[in-house]
């Protein structure tokens, strides 16, 4: 793991070591805006290490408003702006003397559309690790990627061959092996099988619970069925008094879609609003 400094503005739960069995990720009073949007309001909540988080709740909710929060990709769009602390492993990753690029090797990143390079497959894996200046063996770093990622076996005689080619499911699990090829510790997925067929689902989900072993995942769904799946923990959003997204609640997932604790998630997850 590369060293992120703390700089001297971050909050006192930076200083909080998560790495035994705690949080990786957390938020403390978040709250973000696209100008003067209000999108996501006054979010606490801690995602736990080498678990499955499933961000749950109805469109507009700022449900991928919060995911991007953890690897500063929102600061790409003008005029955001964002209050409370970003945390991974006890730094604020909103901190001056933290490098956004380092923060997104970390926390990577699989959206909603594939989105392959018009490269060959090998190149798309290998893109990371030549950016990062990567000294080992690159074809060693390409096939564990892509084993990782559940793909290898596919493509293993035809690396040379566009990702561009490969089937929807095939390209999101290329995708994967891109963003696993840079060895994050947190993968965040935006709707990551919104656009696949069921086998093709269930191929990302099974992978989904394998990688579990070695790092942490973030998935925002619509699928309520996936989030009962494959989660160990979600989280409920909906949007509040003033029109922004806010955190309903937050419990192991068997509880939450069995015993929720707040009557606005057991209205969503029994299709009573949503």
């Amino acid at each position: 793991m590369i060293n992120l400094r703390v700089g001297d503005q971050a909050k006192d739960v930076a200083n909080v070591d998560q790495r035994d069995g705690g949080a990786i990720l957390a938020t403390t009073h978040l709250s973000f805006w696209y100008a003067k949007f209000l999108a996501i309001e006054d979010v606490s909540i801690e995602m736990p290490d080498r678990k499955i988080t499933a961000i749950i709740g109805p469109s507009g909710c700022g449900k991928s408003t919060f995911l991007r929060c953890f690897n500063r990709m929102n600061e790409l769009i003008p005029g955001t702006r964002i209050e409370g602390d970003v945390m991974f492993r006890g730094t604020n990753v909103n901190d001056r003397s933290v490098d956004p690029v380092e923060i997104r090797r970390q926390v990577g990143m699989v959206f909603q559309k594939p989105n392959p390079f018009p490269k060959s497959i090998y190149d798309n894996v290998a893109y990371g690790p030549r950016v990062n200046r990567y000294q080992g063996s690159m074809d060693e770093i390409v096939e564990t990627s892509l084993r990782r990622a559940a793909l290898w076996d596919e493509v293993k005689d035809d690396l040379k061959k566009s990702g561009l080619a490969l089937s929807g499911g095939q390209q999101q699990r290329l995708c994967i092996a891109r963003a696993l090829a840079v060895q994050p510790e947190v993968l965040l997925m935006d709707e990551p099988c919104s656009a696949l067929d069921p086998i093709a689902t269930t191929r990302i989900e099974d992978l989904m619970r394998e990688l579990r072993e070695d790092l942490s995942i973030v998935i925002v769904t619509h699928n309520m069925q996936q989030a009962a799946r494959v989660s160990d923990r979600t989280a409920f959003f909906t949007l509040g008094e003033a029109g922004a997204g806010v955190l309903v609640e937050h419990d192991e997932t068997q509880r939450i879609f069995t015993t929720p604790s707040d009557d606005r998630t057991e209205a969503y997850i029994t299709g009573r609003f949503g």
